[in-house]
């Protein structure tokens, strides 16, 4: 184990689209393993939206990450050190909110606690299906939109980690499936291989025209994670006791300009419907549920899964950058250790 640790820290918070120069490679000396705790070699790291809510100084859900301070993100490691090795037993695989780094310390009062990952169980699955991605589509799904069968389910960043999973679930449901994505070739991916019914470029598409030829009777569930103009040409072609689902605004993330404003806010109240946001963290006490019924999914070949893979700590920055570019199909994660698989 090398007495260093390599991260990938803020140096400065971006001011419109993040760029790479936002980040600093840094060494810093290890110091003990924290008493009754644990150190993770990261073998992992994901790249998702959510990072760049917590590098603005506002934050998000969770506090800013601060200037100087290791980039905060989902991440999986093995054991190389402990101080109790029951807990905490040597080679032992875990998910955890590692950050970009290639060492973890984990103590025991840890607000975020590190999870194990099952034997047979692919870490990257533990990270995108059986973890924070999954759980966000299998909860907004099933506890918030409560599509039932026949209904139509539009789906907007339909080709992303928690997009894709989601439409796959509504599709399990009985639902009819409709997603938005920005390429054709992702347009491609989830009609050919995903099973939905159909896919508009929002780069290349009229929309709205669009969805009057693929949802005639109106949205009944619309899985939103990008927000902003895109949202409110939609909530015009909300059904009557429909459901917006809010997962992100992803729209609104890489930029500083304030969000558009919503013009068709009446048609929620004109066609009875609803709109939500919503965080897995309300939802605790459904994660072991959700858990099973994933795995079981993905064992059956019920759900398809996608990654791709960047290697190498040093290009983090680089897929955080990639990922708004929105170039890459599925879940975007950095292999941190070369050894990792």
């Amino acid at each position: 184990m090398s007495s260093l640790n390599r991260k990938v820290v803020l140096r400065s918070r971006p001011h419109g689209a993040v760029t790479t120069d936002c980040f600093e490679m840094v060494e810093e000396p290890l110091g003990a393993v924290p008493p009754g705790g644990a150190r993770l070699r990261v073998q992992w790291v994901g790249i998702d939206p959510t990072i760049r809510g917590w590098i603005n100084e506002r934050g998000s859900y969770m506090a800013p990450v601060g200037i100087g301070e290791v980039v905060r993100s989902s991440g999986s490691g093995v054991v190389v050190a402990t101080d109790d090795p029951e807990r905490y037993p040597l080679g032992g695989v875990y998910t955890a909110m590692s950050g970009w780094q290639e060492y973890h310390d984990v103590a025991p009062d840890d607000v975020l606690p590190i999870t194990p990952v099952p034997d047979g169980v692919r870490v990257i699955d533990a990270m995108n299906t059986l973890g924070q991605l999954g759980m966000t589509a299998f909860l907004g799904i099933l506890d918030v939109a409560k599509p039932q069968p026949g209904e139509t389910v539009l789906v907007s960043s339909a080709a992303s980690g928690v997009g894709s999973l989601a439409g796959q679930i509504a599709r399990l449901q009985g639902a009819r499936v409709i997603g938005i994505a920005g390429t054709d070739r992702k347009c491609r991916w989830v009609v050919d291989e995903l099973g939905f019914e159909g896919c508009i470029n929002y780069r290349t598409e009229d929309v709205s025209a669009r969805l009057k030829e693929l949802a005639p009777n109106g949205v009944d569930v619309f899985f939103d994670n990008v927000g902003g103009e895109l949202l409110d040409t939609v909530l015009r072609r909300i059904a009557t006791r429909g459901r917006v689902v809010l997962c992100g605004d992803v729209s609104t993330y890489d930029t500083d300009e304030p969000a558009p404003p919503l013009r068709n806010l009446r048609y929620l109240m004109g066609r009875r419907a609803r709109m939500e946001g919503f965080n897995t963290l309300d939802h605790w006490a459904r994660l072991g549920e959700a858990y099973d019924a994933l795995a079981g999914w993905l064992a059956d070949g019920s759900l398809i899964r996608r990654e791709e893979i960047v290697e190498g700590l040093e290009h983090a920055p680089d897929a955080l950058v990639r990922l708004f570019r929105g170039d890459h199909l599925g879940k975007l994660v950095v292999r941190v250790d070369k050894d990792a698989r």
